[in-house]
């Protein structure tokens, strides 16, 4: 019994869907075809030549009475029957469930509300919608009037339930269910469910591709059969990004894999599998038959359709592929582009405008646009009519065709170099020079008379000016100054993303583009409303260590030497006087600590749930042999008091793409206070008496020596 099985998936703010024409689930036969189109909701359809015997599978949107009537309305037998879907409620006895609406030949047959609610991370889930609790229930819906006029049913299944057709059991996992302890496919499987399919929500975190392959080939490997994943894909509207990713196993192997990051709106995997392959291989494993005997059955909705036909033998079936992984480097260097091109399209602004500072973090932002440039010239080779005609709108030129990313690039990106007194000739210079390597509009201004109205005005009121602290002045003095230089250069920035269009006598403003990287907004080393503060931040949430890697990456992928001279410079603000014409100033030297430590730090501190004595005590381990227990003690110290001192500025941080697990946020989801007691004052002692006692200890070991 052999089908070809499709997966779909389809952009974030529309449906993903799976679908299934005659002879196969979910996917298409030689007498049938499928097709996808966007229109103002972007939808999945099928259509066949006999009688349209469509078979779509859905996730429901709130308006589930208008979008449903449409779709269940068109009787012409050749129109296909689009699927919509959305992550919104469905109201069953006055609680809000989120669902998956399965439906044939304009006839529902199951509502299946989502049985296990994400929660964690950037997830809260449990806001919105209530989990169902009823393990293998069903109840009654009562449709509303207008749908049951459509389809001739008063009521639908609602519940935990699976399909039986007259070949085979096909069941439904949603998004978060797959990575529960006990997913409901476990218990499907021994109930002899064959097919299983999962719409997921699963937004890209770096690395995250490992985690979803294993589960879904675990999850056939374990207990046999099909496994259909469609994942979201495009930005959600906020910091995420749904990268896609779907793919269909059997038996803990992989048969087709969908791209990542992509621009397409719409992808669409097919494999052609035998479901006889499934059951030989259950029949295999006696443990299983044994669990099977004894699992509580699913209800079954009966369903008068079969997905196998008889002239599918002579089918070939599809062979296992080996999954490819990006690295993290090339993943960084496609997700956050995607991410900064659906602002870009939706906001309907013009392009970006980034200070670059000749520095890794704005060279790396710099290096996302380009790349973002590339995928669209590449998607616009590849014949993708919406990237055309959203590049079109952005340039304002009707019969612009994108060809080389380099004039895209300077058509979209204005990069600009603010130099102040405090500059060294060096970053100017490689900021230059990757500006013209990348193609961006690039202006070079001095900011040096601002900053002396600024300061002048405070002299002129209070009769004192503040020194730098090399000239003499205290550390209030000496901060204050370098705070001056970062918050005119936001202003700036944010007056010539406003005009220099304008200026050129070209329509439409720009994005401000931020350029701090995750560990420096934990720290919280940046000035509060400075540069820093922007309208997004495509690497706010990446580490330092996959920057470097990322302009790496960038060096060798994109041919960009001036790269070279900007990853062998030190990281400096650059806010200092010089000395010799020579920066005095380096960022390490200014935090007190590394940036692969502060790696160190965010991950134990927000993934691990280590306070300071506990991440004081997985430190003693893990760095035991380059610190002794007193400098591990004064790094979690440091860490804990600089990172709770500046808390308050992780409420205005500007709105990041979240690449890791332990990215700071401005509350949204990271619901820890912003106002800390600095001192610490019961951790910190808990600390230092462990580093007594282990140095007492020490101190006796070496008495004891001969």
């Amino acid at each position: 019994m052999r089908l070809r099985v499709l997966g779909s998936l389809l952009r974030v703010g529309h449906p993903l869907a799976f679908a299934a024409s005659p002879g196969c689930p979910f996917g298409i036969s030689g007498h049938s075809r499928y097709h996808l189109r966007c229109g103002n909701h972007l939808s999945a359809s099928v259509t066949s030549t006999e009688q349209n015997n469509s078979f779509i599978l859905m996730l429901l949107t709130s308006a589930i009475s208008n979008r449903l009537s449409k779709m269940l309305s068109r009787n012409e037998a050749s129109s296909p029957v689009p699927a919509l879907c959305g992550w919104r409620p469905v109201m069953h006895r006055n609680v809000r469930y989120n669902c998956r609406v399965i439906f044939l030949n304009r006839r529902i047959l199951l509502i299946r509300p989502k049985m296990a609610l994400a929660n964690e991370g950037n997830y809260r889930e449990l806001r919105w919608f209530t989990p169902w609790s009823r393990s293998r229930q069903t109840e009654e819906y009562f449709l509303p009037r207008m749908l049951q006029d459509l389809t001739k049913q008063e009521t639908v299944p609602f519940g935990d339930a699976v399909l039986a057709t007259r070949d085979t059991c096909i069941g439904s996992e949603i998004c978060e269910e797959l990575w529960t302890p006990h997913s409901p496919h476990v218990d499907m499987g021994l109930d002899g469910v064959e097919i299983f399919t999962n719409a997921s929500g699963s937004h890209h975190v770096l690395r995250k591709a490992h985690a979803r392959v294993d589960l879904v080939t675990m999850a056939t490997t374990k207990n046999g059969g099909i496994y259909l994943l469609a994942n979201q894909k495009g930005c959600d509207g906020d910091r995420l990004y749904y990268d896609g990713c779907a793919m269909i196993a059997m038996n803990g192997h992989i048969f087709a894999q969908g791209s990542q990051f992509s621009l397409d709106d719409v992808e669409v995997l097919t494999a052609t599998l035998d479901l006889e392959d499934v059951r030989s291989y259950r029949a295999e494993i006696s443990s299983r038959n044994l669990a099977a005997s004894r699992v509580s059955p699913y209800p079954r909705v009966k369903v008068d359709f079969a997905l196998s036909c008889r002239e599918d033998l002579l089918e070939p079936l599809s062979e296992p592929v080996e999954w490819k992984y990006h690295s993290p480097a090339e993943e960084i260097s496609l997700g956050p582009a995607c991410w900064l091109w659906d602002f870009l399209r939706r906001s309907q602004q013009a392009g970006f405008f980034l200070p670059l500072s000749g520095g890794v973090d704005s060279a790396a932002t710099a290096c996302l646009v380009y790349s973002l440039c590339r995928q669209v010239c590449e998607a616009v080779k590849n014949g993708n009519q919406e990237v055309l005609a959203d590049v079109r709108t952005i340039v304002n030129q009707i019969s612009y065709t994108p060809q080389d990313p380099r004039e895209l690039c300077g058509r979209i990106l204005t990069t600009c170099y603010m130099a102040s007194e405090n500059s060294s000739r060096e970053t100017c210079n490689r900021a230059t020079e990757l500006a013209q390597q990348i193609g961006s509009h690039h202006i070079g201004l001095n900011i040096d008379p601002a900053v002396k109205a600024v300061v002048g005005i405070f002299s002129l009121v209070t009769g004192t000016s503040p020194l730098f602290a090399v000239q003499g002045g205290s550390s209030r003095e000496n901060l204050a100054l370098q705070n001056v230089q970062a918050r005119i250069r936001m202003v700036v920035a944010y007056l010539f993303a406003q005009l220099s269009l304008w200026s050129r006598g070209a329509r439409g403003g720009l994005l401000v583009l931020g350029s701090a990287n995750v560990d420096e907004s934990l720290l919280g080393y940046l000035t509060k409303y400075d540069c820093s503060s922007a309208d997004i931040n495509p690497i706010g949430g990446i580490s330092k260590s996959d920057l470097r890697a990322f302009v790496q990456f960038c060096i060798e992928r994109f041919q960009l030497p001036a790269l070279q001279s900007i990853l062998a410079a030190p990281a400096t603000a650059e806010l200092e006087p010089l000395t010799n014409g020579q920066v005095s100033q380096t960022d390490e030297e200014d935090m007190g600590m590394t940036y692969a430590e502060l790696s160190v730090y965010g991950r134990l501190r927000k993934v691990a749930k280590t306070g300071p004595y506990s991440m004081f005590c997985r430190l003693l381990t893990m760095w035991g042999h380059i610190c002794t227990p007193r400098q591990v003690a004064e790094k979690v110290k440091r860490f804990f008091s600089k990172y709770s001192a500046n808390r308050h500025k992780m409420t205005t941080l500007t709105p990041a793409y979240h690449a890791e697990s332990y990215s700071p946020d401005d509350n949204r989801f990271d619901l820890r206070p912003f106002l800390y007691h600095t001192g610490w004052p019961w951790q910190f002692r808990c600390i230092e008496n462990q580093v007594l006692q282990l140095e007492r200890r020490e101190a006796q070991d070496l008495d004891g020596v001969d």
